[in-house]
């Protein structure tokens, strides 16, 4: 089973990597780019096992560790 995880910053909050990113685009000439969001994305090998205790479990580690829900949102896919 394989674990993916994207994390975001939350649509609220400044996101400077991503104001530069969209500076950036915008300066190379790339017209109608908005909305940059720079975030991190990791991908967790697992063992086979029960689907639901699996995704309680990793769920749980991206709240309390793998992202700051107070500025950043996540969504989990497990395959």
């Amino acid at each position: 089973m394989k674990a993916k995880i994207i994390i975001t910053p939350k649509k609220a909050v400044l996101d400077p990597q991503g104001k530069t990113v969209e500076s950036a685009l915008a300066h190379m000439g790339y017209q109608g780019v908005q909305g940059v969001h720079v975030g991190k994305y990791i991908e967790i090998d697992l063992a086979d096992g029960d689907r639901d205790a699996t995704r309680k479990q990793i769920d749980d580690a991206c709240h309390k560790f793998l992202s700051n829900p107070v500025i950043e949102d996540y969504h989990l896919e497990l395959e």
